[in-house]
């Protein structure tokens, strides 16, 4: 018997990255899975690769969001799982933060994750068997970086919203907890070294080099390495785990 046998899961902005290897990992612990994403035909092929489901879900959008639950609860026959995986990264100094990028940042990585845990929520108390939801935070929801206030501040926000919403949910079976990684090697980082070229002047590669160095663990981490505490969360093992945010970082925090 596989640890997710029978379960079916959602997992957001899964067409690629960190959501593409949970939804491998869930698909190997017996798990139904569907991929939502804002890349429709994206999710579709990944989702043909593994053999999972496809929505197109835009978290930044009350209708999407309540559509691709609706599709997914369709498809699937109901939802025993989420993980809001699905965010931005931006980086920049304080004196240059625009409203447009914090507001971006925040419908994403905040509200996104706030109404898509609520609009599942809602289905699992329906369905009057529980569930487990996992939030995807990060290690600069832990701290400051000088460079990356939005984005430090939004995965704040989204350990906040797991303590809060653990402690309400709970009362319905439903199991809210966190993961934080750390820094987590993939196409994203082209795009976090960029700021990092920008406003630290440091050579294409050069900030990824480093902060890889700086790991205690003597890497960055791959995708993979995530995806043991996404599949224990999911499971009956956790039943007793509520509101807890995990680090999963090679080292780099201590909390």
């Amino acid at each position: 018997m596989t640890r997710l046998s029978g379960k079916r899961a959602l997992i957001t902005g899964a067409a690629r990255g960190i959501g593409l290897a949970f939804a491998r990992a869930y698909l190997a612990e017996g798990a139904v899975v569907t991929i939502a994403d804002i890349d429709l035909p994206r999710a579709e092929a990944a989702a043909a690769e593994i053999g999972a489901l496809a929505v197109r879900m835009d978290v930044t959008r009350q209708d999407s969001i309540d559509a691709a639950v609706a599709e997914a609860v369709a498809k699937m026959g109901g939802i025993d799982i989420l993980v809001n995986n699905a965010a931005l990264f931006t980086a920049a100094p304080l004196t240059e933060i625009t409203r447009a990028d914090y507001d971006r940042v925040f419908s994403v990585n905040v509200a996104g994750v706030l109404f898509t845990m609520q609009a599942v929520a809602r289905q699992m108390i329906a369905q009057g068997t529980g569930g487990k939801i996992i939030n995807l935070a990060s290690q600069a929801g832990r701290r400051g970086e000088a460079l990356v206030a939005v984005y430090c501040a939004s995965k704040a926000a989204v350990i906040s919203l797991t303590q809060s919403a653990g402690l309400n949910l709970i009362a319905h079976g439903i199991n809210v907890n966190a993961i934080a990684p750390g820094v987590v090697d993939g196409e994203h980082w082209d795009g976090v070294d960029a700021f990092f070229a920008k406003y630290e002047g440091k050579a294409p590669g050069q900030k990824k080099a480093e902060v890889g160095a700086a790991v205690p663990f003597g890497r960055m981490g791959r995708a993979e390495d995530l995806t043991g505490m996404a599949v224990f969360l999911a499971s009956s093992e956790a039943d007793y785990i509520v509101a807890q945010t995990y680090n999963v970082d090679g080292g780099n925090w201590m909390s």
